[in-house]
């Protein structure tokens, strides 16, 4: 690999690290559009656990807008240690572990989650994009808060089968 390819390979894994993390930071501040714009115009696939999955990033929009952006919902996604593993000049592979907290007030929920990403990202022209994102849940901790601010846990471990 000459000089220039390693240059430009780290670049483009900071290019990728940089995408990822604007696509979380856009879930936790409600910002559809943001989200949008870092996944594949055409053909993106999300199969996050929980959720139906998705062919197309404006059906996945649509359905976060919804959810993820209603009132009273505050997220916190934190994403480490990233590992991204290049399959060509254009084409990579990334894995994240995640940190989700979930604040409900209408559900009066509190939700805490361990989530392993596995994304490929494709690059046209000089932008990166997230081609492909699929989530496994690793643990799970949700608690109930009554109208005196007492939590109850109802889920902890395992993750239940339909969450959303």
């Amino acid at each position: 690999m000459t000089l220039e390819e390693r240059l430009q390979r780290l670049e483009d894994d900071r290019a990728i690290r940089d995408l990822k993390a604007r696509y979380l930071r856009a879930c936790d501040t409600k910002d559809p559009d943001t989200v949008r714009d870092t996944l594949a115009p055409v053909g993106a696939v999300i199969a996050y656990e929980g959720f139906p999955p998705f062919d197309n990033r404006d059906d996945f929009v649509a359905i976060y807008a919804q959810m993820g952006c209603a009132p009273g919902i505050y997220d916190m996604h934190h994403a480490a240690n990233g590992i991204i593993t290049f399959e060509s000049a254009t084409r990579a592979r990334g894995q994240w572990s995640l940190y989700f907290h979930n604040i409900n007030l209408a559900g009066r929920t509190l939700t805490q989650m361990g989530v392993e990403y596995d994304d490929v990202y494709v690059k046209d022209g000089d932008r990166w994009w997230i081609a492909e994102t699929r989530s496994r849940r690793t643990s799970c901790l949700i608690h109930s808060v009554d109208a005196d601010g007492a939590a109850t846990v109802n889920v902890m471990g395992d993750p239940p089968a339909a969450f959303g």
